[in-house]
C-alpha cells in the first residue's frame, strides 16, 4: 500500500509560490514607474530651462546682428552704432594662444599617466593635483593668475589671460587624454614590443594613433569650456574698447564685454550684449556638434 505524501515543514505549494511571484514582480513594476517618472520629469525641467535660454538668447541676439557687428569695434555708452570687432578678434586671439600653450603640455601629461607613470607616486600626484584643478572654480584660477602675473608685471595684460586660460584647458585634456589611451588594448602594445619597437614609437604610432579620436574631441570640449569664462579674464585680460593686438596690454574679449554691456543701462549696449551671447552660444553649439560627429565616427 502506497503511503500518503507529506509536505514538509516550512514548505510552500506551487500556489503560494505563484502569489508571492505576483506580488514581488508587481511591487517591482511599480517601483519602475516610479523611477521611470521622476527621471523624465528630471529630464523635462532641465531640457525647460535649456530651451528657455536657447529661445531667449535666439530671440534677442539674432535682433542685434548686422555688418557693423563684425566690422566696427565697441561704441562709447549712449550712442548709436558699433560693433564688437575688437571683441570678437581679442577672444579669438585668447582661445587659440591658449589651446597653443595647454593642448601640447595636456598631451604629454595624459600620455605620461596612462603610459609611464600608471603606479608611480608622481602619477598619484599629478591625478590628484589634475582633480583639483578640474573642479576648481574659474575665479580662483584667475585670482592666482593675477598674484603671480598681473601683481608682478602692474598692468593686467592679454598674456596672463592666455594663462588664465590654459590653465583651466590643461585638466580638461589630461583626462581625455589618458582616458582614451588606457582604452587602448594591451595586446597592441605587447605585439609592437615583440616586434623590437621602442617604446616611444609604439606611443607616436599605436596608442595615440589609435585614440587620436578621442584625444581630438577632448580639446574641442576644452576649447568649449573656455570660450565662454568670463570671471578669469576679470583678473587677468581685463577688457579695452579699442581696437588692439597688443597682448602686453589689455585686450577686448566678448565675456568680460558681454558682461559690462549686460550691466549697462544703455539699450544699444544692450542690444551688443546679446548679439555677443548669441555668438559665444553658436561657437559653443558648433564645438559640441564637431566634437559628437568626429567621436561618433570612431
Amino acid at each position: 500500500m502506497s503511503q500518503p505524501s507529506m509536505k514538509m515543514p516550512g514548505s510552500a505549494s506551487p500556489e503560494q509560490l505563484e502569489a508571492v511571484r505576483n506580488r514581488l514582480q508587481k511591487r517591482r513594476r511599480s517601483t519602475n514607474a516610479v523611477a521611470l517618472t521622476m527621471s523624465l520629469a528630471a529630464m523635462a525641467f532641465g531640457l525647460l530651462w535649456l530651451v528657455w535660454i536657447l529661445y531667449t538668447t535666439l530671440r534677442l541676439g539674432i535682433g542685434g546682428l548686422s555688418i557693423e557687428l563684425f566690422t566696427q569695434s565697441t561704441p562709447p555708452p549712449n550712442t548709436d552704432g558699433g560693433g564688437l570687432a575688437n571683441a570678437i578678434v581679442g577672444s579669438l586671439m585668447l582661445v587659440v594662444l591658449a589651446t597653443v600653450v595647454g593642448t601640447p603640455i595636456g598631451i604629454l601629461a595624459g600620455v605620461y599617466l596612462a603610459e609611464y607613470g600608471q603606479k608611480g607616486w608622481l602619477a598619484q600626484i599629478t591625478r590628484f593635483i589634475n582633480d583639483i584643478l578640474l573642479s576648481a572654480p574659474s575665479i580662483v584660477v584667475g585670482l592666482f593668475v593675477y598674484a603671480i602675473v598681473v601683481a608682478k608685471m602692474g598692468n593686467f595684460s592679454g598674456w596672463a589671460g592666455v594663462i588664465a586660460l590654459a590653465l583651466l584647458q590643461i585638466p580638461i585634456v589630461i583626462r581625455t587624454t589618458e582616458n582614451m589611451l588606457k582604452l587602448v588594448p594591451n595586446a597592441l602594445r605587447e605585439a609592437a614590443f615583440a616586434l623590437g619597437t621602442p617604446k616611444w614609437k609604439m606611443i607616436l604610432s599605436i596608442t595615440l594613433k589609435a585614440s587620436v579620436g578621442g584625444i581630438v574631441t577632448g580639446v574641442l570640449l576644452a576649447i568649449a569650456r573656455i570660450a565662454g569664462e568670463t570671471a578669469p579674464l576679470l583678473f587677468t585680460a581685463l577688457s579695452n574698447q579699442f581696437f588692439s593686438l597688443n597682448m602686453n596690454q589689455p585686450i577686448a574679449n566678448l565675456p568680460v564685454t558681454i558682461y559690462k554691456f549686460a550691466m549697462s543701462p544703455f539699450a544699444q549696449w544692450q542690444s551688443l550684449a546679446w548679439a555677443g551671447v548669441f555668438l559665444i552660444t553658436l561657437g559653443v553649439l558648433g564645438l559640441n556638434i564637431l566634437a559628437r560627429v568626429m567621436f561618433s565616427k570612431k
